[in-house]
């Protein structure tokens, strides 16, 4: 089983030993591996003053793990060993355990180093090394250990309730693996390299410096039209120049896509991921009733929003570069200046909040476990991606000074803090729960620090803020449902051309869009997907953020009537980690694991409530 889940992991309560006192104490493997480390520490910015106070009981701390002969030692070791006993049993698979998230810490600094600097030919290098010399020596040993298991004499004496969600996703694993497909799949990981590596070189020169994209945000919240105007059309092109290319990357994806799914028995490549993602809970039916959901309880109110904000702004129609600014041409809000002053802002609201959350932000900060502030050659987007022995997050951010930036921030803290929740889960495959719920964690953060905000902003600003962040949550049911559908499309069309799969976009962008007009701009719309980087990195990893809005509107409107019963009951639900399948999870923290219109509508209702309060107070 891979331990790297959309880049994702979560880790919990136990304390860190670090700096000088550990060297006191710590045995002697653990400052041997600190001090192999330590190069790579501080060049990539992991962390300082870090050490394993988790013991390394089968793999050497010392140990190579960019050397694929090491690894295969260890997995060949393993499955030497006897399984005849329970008790065997349960030995072998912590070992396995930490052999799984030793490998992936090494791929986790590797990755994190050359996303923080995806022009330095040397992380690149060190990255491309893992995936094209270590991952696929490591897939096939791992498929004969999951066999080895499922074959063992001691595996009917296992607590059934504790592994089976283990053994579910293991056989499923077992099934659909193919070895032909070893090779397609780190084809596979070169091509999102280099899809990273186009985007994460787009800059562009604007009022006389050269801005990345994310840089480029700012403009389109400012009162004047004819700037907002001006940075949006400099993006469009500076996109364009790379359309061509970006569509050969992804056609090149789609068919290695194919050949896996076909290899593995299966009819398209979306039934063969659906698999392959774990989808146990939830399958096609019930992701085009979420479609369905989002078109009739969402997007009547996503136009409704973009028409209140026409009027607003006294115009005869809506441009695309008119949906970011105020409405009533005030400065667009910017809650901090430096990354400092963000991580200040965010540590009062975590204390406020809960104050063991804010010692584990100050924790990640004090150790440098952040990369917050956008730069050239750094890599678009957010992660939060764990560090398999350390048991801790790194959080990658590309902020700009806006207020997006504040939820970003809370949003990935949630996927750390649930990272941390279930630190002491001894089972490394269980420190990883469902997407769906994981996003949970995350986006509930979002919610749960909403009010908090108010470190940043007076008490008309917060309001403000918490009218853009629900508007823009309905905004993104209704993008998720496109992306969602989008992919559909796109892997149960196979022979499909680039003028296809562009009408297929359009298509669905009338269905699920607003009423801003594109007049003139046919094409920037028409490869509009290329910015979804999941599309091409981690295909339909994308409705789990919708089905994940659902539970995290719903610890909204639990914490709005018990925030200490909501936040006690979000924390016990993350410390389950992956032990539960996914239905369980939501019911371990109140929530309906639903999302169909019975669910959808009365969420989208309270919002709109919230919303019409906040206009009318407006005017």
């Amino acid at each position: 089983m891979s331990e790297k889940i959309d880049r994702r992991g979560f880790v919990s309560r136990a304390t860190i030993i670090s700096g000088a006192a550990a060297a006191a104490f710590l045995p002697r493997w653990a400052q041997a591996r600190r001090k192999l480390k330590q190069e790579v520490v501080m060049q990539t910015k992991i962390g300082k003053g870090l050490t394993y106070d988790k013991p390394w009981t089968f793999v050497s701390p010392e140990a190579d793990l960019g050397d694929p002969a090491v690894i295969e030692k260890y997995y060949l070791e393993l499955e030497k060993q006897p399984l005849d006993t329970t008790a065997q049993v349960e030995a072998w698979l912590l070992k396995w355990s930490e052999l799984s998230a030793a490998v992936s810490e090494e791929e986790a600094i590797r990755y994190i180093k050359m996303t923080c600097q995806t022009d330095d030919p040397a992380r690149e290098a060190a990255f491309l090394h893992f995936v094209e010399k270590v991952s696929p020596r490591i897939k096939p040993l791992s498929h004969r250990l999951a066999k080895k298991l499922l074959a063992a004499p001691g595996l009917p004496g296992l607590d059934a309730d504790r592994y089976r969600v283990l053994l579910r996703d293991i056989r499923n694993d077992v099934e659909i693996y193919r070895d032909e497909n070893v090779p397609l799949q780190t084809e596979e990981e070169k091509l999102s390299q280099k899809y990273q590596k186009v985007t994460g070189a787009m800059t562009v020169q604007y009022d006389g410096e050269e801005r990345t994209l994310q840089q480029m945000a700012r403009y389109y919240e400012v009162p004047d039209r004819a700037v907002r105007k001006s940075a949006w059309e400099t993006v469009a092109r500076r996109r364009l120049q790379d359309r061509e290319e970006l569509d050969r990357i992804f056609d090149d994806m789609r068919a290695l896509r194919a050949e896996m799914a076909a290899n593995s028995g299966f009819g398209n490549y979306r039934d063969y991921n659906l698999r392959l993602r774990g989808r146990f809970d939830y399958g096609v039916p019930e992701s085009e009733a979420f479609h369905s959901a989002v078109e009739q309880a969402v997007v009547p109110l996503y136009r409704e929003l973009q028409e209140r904000r026409r009027r607003r702004m006294k115009l005869d129609r809506l441009r695309p570069w008119d949906l970011r600014p105020d409405p009533f041409g005030r400065p667009p809000l910017q809650p901090f200046t430096t990354a400092a002053e963000l991580t200040a802002g965010c540590q009062k609201i975590f204390d406020d909040l809960d104050p063991e959350l804010g010692r584990r932000f100050k924790f990640l900060l004090d150790h440098e476990l952040m990369d917050l502030e956008s730069r050239k050659g750094k890599a678009p987007g957010a992660y939060s991606h764990s560090l398999g022995m350390l048991r801790l997050p790194f959080i990658f951010a590309n902020s700009v000074g806006v207020d997006g930036d504040v939820h970003t921030l809370l949003h990935e803290c949630g996927h750390a803090f649930h990272t941390m929740e279930c630190r002491d889960e001894p089972l490394s495959f269980y420190r990883h729960a469902p997407l769906e719920f994981a996003e949970v964690a995350s986006m509930g953060m979002e919610f749960l620090g909403l009010d908090g905000a108010a470190v940043f902003y007076g008490s008309e600003e917060l309001a403000r803020s918490r009218e853009g962040y629900l508007e823009s949550i309905i905004g993104l049911f209704c993008w998720i449902a496109t992306v969602d559908a989008f992919q559909h499309w796109i892997y149960t069309h196979p022979g499909h051309t680039v003028s296809d799969r562009e009408a297929a976009w359009m298509d669905l962008r009338r269905r699920f869009g607003g009423i801003e007009d594109w007049s003139g701009y046919e094409e920037e719309r028409r490869s509009e997907w290329h910015r979804q980087l999941h599309i091409f990195e981690m295909p339909f990893y994308y409705i789990e953020y919708g089905i994940a809005q659902l539970g995290a509107l719903q610890v909204w409107q639990k914490a709005t009537e018990n925030k200490v019963a909501a936040l006690k009951a979000y924390r016990d639900a993350l410390r389950l980690g992956g032990s539960r399948p996914l239905p369980e999870l939501f019911a371990a923290a109140g929530l309906k694991f639903d999302f169909s219109r019975a669910t959808v509508e009365p969420l989208v209702i309270h919002v709109k409530e919230v919303l019409d309060r906040d206009a009318a107070a407006q005017g």
